[in-house]
């Protein structure tokens, strides 16, 4: 398995493991809240929301042979402590695995045709009386359980386009850079996801904005670091180099434009980031640092029409692949107008939107 691949799985396998402020007092921290749960037969039998399964299938493009991990968690003690396990399949077959009570099978089954159907199951076989409550229930299970799927020879359909495979309690994707690996995850993702290289390391919240989360752990105060350094490995690590990040870790991590596609190798002359020198639409010459006033009386969100009639100062300028004018702006009467241009954070408009004004001119509200 490639290091990105074992970056991505141990990423997700701590989704949920402990959430914001972390500190074990937290009512939202009593109990782990983790995705991917393949619940005891007893408990899973009481909902139609709940499992004891986990099954993955996904189409190959010709025979060729194929492999499979089983990564989950199993609780070890109150909150948080969690081992991690791990099942490996190298060839079709079955494999039944026992760890401190915890019980299950993991079978591996190809169907050969024109796309061949790869089916991976994972199975709790754990015996626990009837009428458990879900934190009683938790300790029995396997907990953010993450299957990769691996063949040697050909490439994988993208499971986001395959037909006539049936996938419960999880949602398998593309991983990797040759098709020739599919990650079964616990969460919804993309083909072909990664972590963004600015990322200072797991958080166990990736679903949360991660520069949010690192300016939180900034913030506690010494009693809560204290007890959250009274916790598991993972969570002591987690604050430590959360704490130890720096103000310029955390500004890499704030929201950037970010080109789609390759860029081309010419010279364009300007820097796209930046945007457009000037617009002209219906003869109207719109530019960075002209001022406009908001006619957003059609729009229905609340905020926007709080705007409406707002003097702005135009920003940036962009354009879509079809001509179309996006004008990033400003708002004049904002307080925090200078820490929006300063950290690139703009309102975006069309233009039909503003009413182009010149220096002399008085109209627009600027409450």
């Amino acid at each position: 398995m490639t290091v990105a691949i074992d970056e991505m799985v141990r990423t997700l396998l701590y989704e949920g493991y402990a959430l914001y402020p972390y500190t074990p007092g937290a009512s939202k921290n009593a109990t782990p809240t983790p995705f991917g749960i393949v619940y005891p037969p007893a408990y899973a039998a009481g909902s139609g929301a709940t499992f004891d399964h986990l099954q993955v299938e996904c189409r190959l493009q010709e025979d060729g042979d194929v492999e499979a991990d089983v990564f989950f968690l199993q609780p070890t003690g109150e909150r948080h402590e969690a081992a991690e396990r791990r099942v490996s399949l190298g060839e079709p077959g079955e494999q039944w695995f026992e760890h401190e009570g915890l019980s299950g099978r993991v079978m591996l089954e190809i169907e050969p045709g024109d796309e061949t159907l790869v089916r991976l199951r994972v199975e709790n076989h754990t015996e626990v009386p009837s009428g458990l409550a879900r934190a009683e229930a938790l300790a029995s299970s396997l907990v953010s359980t993450h299957c990769v799927l691996r063949t040697t020879r050909g490439r994988f359909v993208s499971p986001l386009d395959a037909s006539g495979c049936e996938n419960v309690n999880t949602w398998p994707v593309l991983v990797g850079d040759d098709d020739a690996a599919v990650l079964a995850a616990a969460i919804f993702l993309p083909d072909h996801p990664r972590i963004a290289p600015e990322s200072q390391g797991d958080l166990f919240d990736g679903t949360e904005i991660e520069e949010a989360l690192l300016l939180h752990v900034h913030a506690l105060s010494d009693a809560e670091r204290e007890s959250i350094a009274e916790q598991d490995g993972p969570v002591r690590e987690l604050l430590a180099r959360a704490s130890a990040t720096t103000a310029e870790d955390i500004v890499r991590l704030h929201g950037a434009l970010k080109p789609a596609a390759q860029r081309p190798t010419t010279d364009l002359g300007f820097d796209p980031r930046a945007g457009e020198a000037e617009a002209v639409v219906d003869g109207r010459v719109f530019r960075p640092g002209g001022k406009v006033v908001l006619r957003l009386a059609d729009r229905t969100d609340p905020y926007d029409q709080m705007l409406d009639g707002r003097t702005a100062s135009l920003e940036r300028i962009y354009l879509d692949h079809d001509g179309r004018v996006y004008l990033g702006v400003t708002i004049d009467s904002d307080p925090m107008q200078d820490v929006m241009r300063d950290t690139g954070r703009y309102h975006f408009f069309f233009e039909n939107e503003v009413e182009l004004i010149g220096p002399d001119d008085t109209e627009g509200d600027t409450r």
